[in-house]
């Protein structure tokens, strides 16, 4: 009986000590200091709304569950946000836990307040759905309603950020998935705001609680390399606040230890030892006007050696987030590398804050046009409502890749800057134009001169792209592209491509399955129709096309469902079974086997593969032979008179093992009018003879056996044969 007693007391006096903390009177002193009475009111009903709907719900600590939307909204309060932010803070779990409706919150707070709480509020779990489609959801569900208005990714990262702070209670393994989601998502896309208070404290909370011991061995190794850093900071802040007061600039000096994740991520990304980082203290210098900032970084260079490598002007190039500094690392006393930020305090305000900067200058009295971050966050936000035709997953993917690139500037022929990451690529460039532009592209003019599409960017270049109305997005494109956008784009494209693909396959193979059981495709009704789809729970007959032209369903067995009763009791004659015409054409709804490496002129056979569609044999292939598929598994096939493109067929090629061998076999390849698409050559076995594979493209049959002779007439060349 001793150990609840004991837990219900340590219980209530983590309570008392959370209530002085983040109680409504601590929260509402915060809010005295720069908001009116009337919406400090405001705050305090939302709170008495808040704790009636959480009456008895408690967190694993034990402490009433009011104390966590709380502290969420003292961590916004901090920040100095308006307070319908602060309202949607205390509110913003009463969708998701409790039985309040977003129409309730509407008629008491305000349609603001419900809609920051239904932005914040997690995806519904839909049945069949697994985790991690869950978590994509609700982070697109997220993202999309930021980009509505900007303060829902406020409280969800305050909320992440207290979650954080209180996860010492929760079970190893749910620590470690929360805090690489946070790494991965939420701390990202607090820099990609310039919200820098809470990215660096969310990264350490992270690092904390998926690496505890690697956290502790590198806080230890920290403090042991700085030993008594407060002396040494004294000493650079007095001496670099003393030369700038020489020169007549006011300006303050800040000197800290940079935080740990920063200096972890650094080594990781470098690949450093610790000994080699040798940055680990940094300086703030603010002052009042851009002027200032150049002067004073003279200043800087006088009294401390710079390593002019280590210097970035993000005033002149603001990063994509809005942020802007001066950057540059000197050689401090004890030969220590320091880092050294100038900026004026204008600029300190907004790389702290970010977005949230904007609220706080309306609140202030000042202009009310948004700051550089406000601007850029909507820049960004208004390409994820481009991307919301992928997949959840995908999304996520695609954010994640875009959150926060280094960057390079390129300029359109107009002269218009463009920010893209570091190794964007034309296609790239072209996407972040106009998605039809992209779509359409076939090459590039860099700097007057013609380039492939996969040519890296490089900053200062000017970039044209040139077009043809014909062309589309080709799927190795995704193996280069650096965006988000231009990812996405392409693999929307892809998808819809193989739809039409897959629906124009599986049109003709159920038209050949009924022609078999004399039911023209044509002379079908709607009722017949409708009572197959129902059978197979599709919607309409393009999604049974598509089924079956990706090889999820099997053509003949479809085919008899069309039939009377179901196909049993009917009199049905066999019609003449017509094979399919292959035309080369149909793209990624057929696949060539690798076994055998079928082209025109040969006898061919296809089967069936769910996610495949048709796979394509040459009759005479070993796997044809060894299958016992039946005849529904099996479809027949033919080339079409009007076949194109470029096969694949394998060569095996004996020989005299001469100087200049290989040259000349690749010469004759090539003279043919082919390409060498892959070599081997297999160890020898002692003997004089040497052995070659080549897979080559033929159109033909024809073309195969022109290439044939001229690699015979070679000399040294004892056989070869098609594979």
């Amino acid at each position: 009986m001793e150990f609840p007693v004991i837990q219900r007391i340590g219980t209530a006096i983590r309570t008392q000590r959370v209530a002085r903390e983040y109680g409504i009177e601590a929260l509402c002193k915060i809010l005295n200091e720069y908001l009116p009475e009337d919406q400090i009111a405001e705050v305090r009903r939302a709170y008495e709304f808040g704790a009636r709907m959480h009456s008895g719900q408690a967190r694993q600590s034990g402490e009433p569950y009011i104390y966590h939307p709380l502290a969420v909204a003292r961590i916004l309060a901090e920040m100095r946000l308006d307070a319908t932010t602060i309202c949607a803070a205390i509110l913003h779990d009463v969708i998701e836990d409790t039985p309040v409706e977003k129409t309730e919150i509407a008629r008491n707070f305000g349609r603001d307040v419900a809609e920051l709480v239904d932005g914040v509020s997690k995806f519904h779990k839909v049945e069949g759905m697994t985790r991690a489609e869950q978590q994509a959801e609700s982070v697109r569900k997220l993202l999309l309603a930021m980009a509505q208005d900007l303060r829902v990714i406020l409280v969800k990262l305050a909320d992440r950020l207290h979650n954080m702070r209180t996860l010492e209670g929760t079970e190893p393994a749910k620590r470690r998935r929360v805090a690489r989601e946070t790494l991965e998502i939420y701390a990202p896309i607090a820099q990609r705001l310039g919200i820098n208070t809470l990215r660096t404290e969310l990264e350490d909370l992270s690092f904390l609680n998926l690496h505890p011991k690697r956290y502790e061995v590198f806080q230890r190794a920290v403090n042991e390399r700085l030993g008594d850093t407060k002396s040494l900071i004294k000493e650079i802040e007095h001496k670099l606040e003393r030369a700038l007061r020489e020169e007549g600039i006011g300006a303050s000096v800040v000197g800290r230890q940079k935080n740990l994740y920063g200096i972890y991520e650094k080594m990781q990304r470098k690949r450093l030892r610790f000994l080699d980082v040798m940055d680990l203290l940094g300086f703030r210098i603010l002052v009042a006007k851009v002027d200032d900032c150049y002067r004073a970084l003279g200043v800087v260079h006088h009294v401390y050696r710079p390593i002019s490598e280590l210097f970035n002007d993000f005033i002149a190039n603001p990063k994509v987030n809005g942020y802007q500094s001066l950057h540059t690392t000197c050689v401090g006393p004890q030969g220590r590398k320091i880092e050294v930020q100038i900026r004026t305090r204008d600029m300190h305000h907004i790389a702290e804050s970010g977005i949230a900067a904007h609220w706080q200058y309306k609140l202030g009295g000042k202009s009310d046009a948004a700051p550089a971050p406000q601007v850029r966050a909507r820049e960004w936000l208004g390409n994820l409502f481009e991307m919301q035709g992928a997949g959840a997953l995908d999304f996520i993917e695609n954010v994640k890749v875009d959150l926060f690139p280094d960057e390079v500037y390129v300029f359109t022929p107009k002269g218009q800057i463009r920010r893209l990451p570091r190794g964007a690529t034309a296609v790239d460039f072209a996407y972040s134009v106009h998605s039809e532009l992209g779509d359409h592209c076939v090459a590039a003019r860099i700097d007057q001169q013609l380039e492939p599409l996969n040519t890296p960017l490089r900053n200062g270049q000017t970039v044209e792209i040139i077009t043809a109305r014909h062309a589309r997005p080709n799927a190795a494109w995704l193996n280069y592209v650096k965006t988000a956008k231009a990812r996405s784009h392409i693999r929307i494209f892809l998808k819809n491509q193989r739809e039409d693909e897959a629906i124009r396959l599986g049109r003709r193979l159920l038209e050949i399955a009924l022609r078999e059981l004399n039911v023209p495709l044509s002379t079908l009704k709607d009722g017949p129709i409708d009572a197959v789809l129902k059978v197979f729970g599709l919607h309409d007959i393009e999604d049974l096309y598509i089924s079956i032209g990706t090889g999820s369903r099997l053509a003949p067995l479809v085919a008899r469902h069309f039939l009377p009763d179901n196909g049993q009791g009917a009199a049905t004659v066999p019609g003449e079974s017509v094979p399919l015409a292959v035309e080369g054409t149909e793209g990624l709804v057929l696949d060539y086997a690798k076994c055998c490496h079928p082209i025109p002129g040969d006898d061919i056979c296809g089967y069936v593969s769910v996610g495949r569609g048709i796979v394509i044999h040459r009759l005479e292939c070993k796997h044809v032979h060894a299958r016992r598929g039946g005849p529904q598994e099996r479809v027949p096939l033919v080339w079409s008179p009007k076949v194109q493109g470029d096969f694949l067929a394998e060569l095996r090629i004996k020989a005299e093992n001469r100087r200049g061998l290989l040259a000349s076999v690749a010469g004759e390849i090539s003279g043919a009018g082919s390409s060498v698409e892959n070599v081997q050559m297999p160890e020898r076995d002692g003997s004089e003879a040497l052995e070659m594979r080549f897979v080559v493209t033929v159109r033909d049959r024809l073309h195969l056996a022109r290439l044939l002779r001229r690699i015979r007439r070679l000399e040294p060349v004892q056989r070869v044969i098609r594979v």
